[in-house]
């Protein structure tokens, strides 16, 4: 009997991702995408959901970030071996890509809930030999390389994943697209000889990116150079775009339920792709994967079973100050140990930390908080508080590394301690959410589709302070559960008001109102953490989106008598 055998009976849904977050040691995943996929998986097995993920394998990573002497971000392959974590599997698959078969190993992961269900992720890997050289590397580094490795790993994830899936005997009802990197899969239904319509009742696409540049395109010439005849592209154009391969539109096309992952995010996007029926289903959190052990002890005195049913964490608001303080502490004093040994900084437990982490890019906005230094030092002498921050920029992102460097030479010379957390991975995400006092968020609206982080920080009382887009115009409850920037003035005035609230607001909150502070902390809890999570996600999902293939098949049975 084969290890994946015990799977095939029972798995009907396959949700395909570029990325997934599984592990740190595993370097599937880059950032928010490869995490949600990851808190997916975690909430897909608590619920005992019948699923399999698909992935790739990615043996080199994505990044390692080296910080030099000069503040600049080095990069380097994050390499990691499949054998230490993941059973290989026999069924090999060729993928026709440049006319010739590239061999696709798939191996299994295994992630087994706390009650012992267990849900497969297969991931891809073209590193065989039957494969040379050039070939063993399509699935080595996770957004490496250009177009054409981009959309060779493409079609290996959506064709080759699909083909993998019914290689090993999976019978699988309803795909779940993952952003736009699977959108070949359903042509792969098309060319089997599926119709239009019996493709588009099998599709989930879930879209996250909010602008129109960041969408993936291929030319045509380099679809038909490296894909080959594998479908007419006058076929493809109809649905993809006359001039472009658009993915997302090609998604859009052949999905049956379309969505965003934010109330705001699903209005954009419609506004983006016109006549689409596009719907919102906000991203979550896994609220065991996200919460500090300290905090984790408290819960489970109050609620035992908020770890498979977040809902009960409203339970919280009952919890005693001394308690939750007592928590916090602990979850600070580890960020402050962090900090110490990756940044060389120290920092005060008796002062406020403001945590800011993510990808270090442009409409991130890292530098905000930054930009009027005059204006933050005469808050900090008024409130004195500390900041800490990690993120990477992608490889090919100039204006990010720059922005890096602006941080790093700030935190050398400024009399405000900040230190910059290097190689911002799962594990220290953990660590920094939960330790940190106030959590900084400052996109330029209405660019952040979702965002999670602030999701996270909330489960330990950590209070949001962030522009009022993607989930936190839903989560913010101004003075309640964090604060909002944006609600009046342009994106222009957001730097203004950022510091406005920090210094008559935010700052003396914390220094005079000990009680008050810790009295929002449980509110954050209690009223984010029950709703901003990835068991409400799943349940959306399976209610609104995976249970269309059913009522599909039994309207089809009424209407022909079968």
């Amino acid at each position: 009997m084969s290890v994946i055998d015990s799977y095939l009976s029972r798995t009907r849904i396959a949700y395909f991702s570029m990325e997934i977050a599984l592990r740190s040691e595993m370097r599937t995943y880059s950032g928010g995408l490869g995490v949600l996929a990851g808190d997916t998986v975690r909430s897909a097995a608590d619920l005992e959901m019948p699923m399999v993920f698909v992935t790739l394998a990615s043996r080199q990573g994505y990044l390692r970030q080296e910080i030099d002497a000069k503040g600049q971000q080095i990069d380097h392959a994050d390499p990691w071996e499949p054998d230490d974590w993941a059973t290989p599997l026999p069924d090999a698959m060729a993928v026709t890509i440049e006319g010739r078969n590239v061999w696709v190993r798939p191996w299994l992961y295994e992630w087994v809930s706390p009650r012992g269900y267990k849900v497969p992720v297969i991931m891809l890997d073209t590193h065989v030999d039957e494969n040379d050289l050039h070939d063993r590397g399509i699935t080595h580094r996770l957004y490496g390389g250009d177009d054409a490795y981009r959309l060779k790993q493409e079609i290996l994830l959506g064709i080759g994943g699909e083909q993998v899936l019914r290689a090993l005997g999976f019978k699988i009802e309803t795909y779940h697209l993952n952003e736009g990197h699977a959108a070949l899969l359903p042509l792969a239904l098309l060319r089997r000889g599926d119709d239009i319509e019996a493709v588009r009742r099998r599709c989930v696409f879930t879209t996250h990116t909010p602008v129109e540049a960041g969408h993936d395109r291929f030319s045509y010439e380099q679809v038909a150079h490296i894909l080959g005849e594998f479908l007419d592209i006058d076929q493809i154009k109809a649905l993809a775009g006359d001039d472009l391969l658009n993915m997302t539109r090609l998604a859009l096309n052949l999905s049956s339920y379309v969505n965003g992952v934010s109330l705001r995010h699903a209005e954009t996007t419609r506004q983006m792709f016109p006549g689409h029926r596009i719907h919102a289903v906000t991203n979550g959190v896994h609220a065991r994967q996200w919460t500090h052990p300290a905090f984790a002890r408290l819960f489970h005195d109050t609620a035992p079973d908020w770890d498979v049913r977040p809902e009960a964490l409203a339970r919280v608001i009952h919890l005693s100050d001394e308690a939750v303080w007592r928590a916090h502490e602990e979850a600070k004093g580890d960020l402050i140990a962090l900090a110490q040994e990756a940044a060389r900084q120290s920092l005060d437990p008796a002062l406020p930390i403001i945590g800011f982490a993510r990808r270090m890019t442009g409409y991130k906005r890292a530098g905000l908080l930054l930009s009027d230094w005059s204006r933050l030092m005469e808050i900090h002498h008024l409130f004195p508080f500390q900041i800490v921050m990690a993120g990477k920029a992608h490889p090919r992102d100039e204006g990010g590394k720059q922005l890096i460097h602006e941080i790093t030479a700030q935190a050398h010379h400024a009399r405000i301690p900040i230190a910059f957390i290097p190689n911002y991975q799962m594990d220290l995400a953990k660590i920094i959410v939960a330790g940190s006092d106030i959590w900084l968020n400052t996109p330029l609206p209405p660019l952040e589709a979702s965002g999670t982080s602030g999701m996270k920080a909330a489960l330990n009382g950590v209070l949001n302070f962030s522009t009022l887009d993607g989930w936190w115009l839903e989560g913010c409850e101004e003075g309640i559960t964090g604060w909002g920037i944006g609600q009046e003035g342009s994106p222009d005035d957001h730097a203004r008001i950022l510091y406005d609230k920090l210094e008559n607001t935010i700052l003396p909150f914390y220094c005079k109102n000990r009680s008050g502070w810790i009295g929002m902390m449980k509110h954050a809890i209690a009223k984010i953490g029950p709703v901003f999570n990835t068991q409400r996600m799943m349940r959306a999902y399976a209610s609104e989106a995976y249970l269309l293939h059913v009522k599909d098949a039994t309207d089809q049975s009424l209407l022909t008598g079968e």
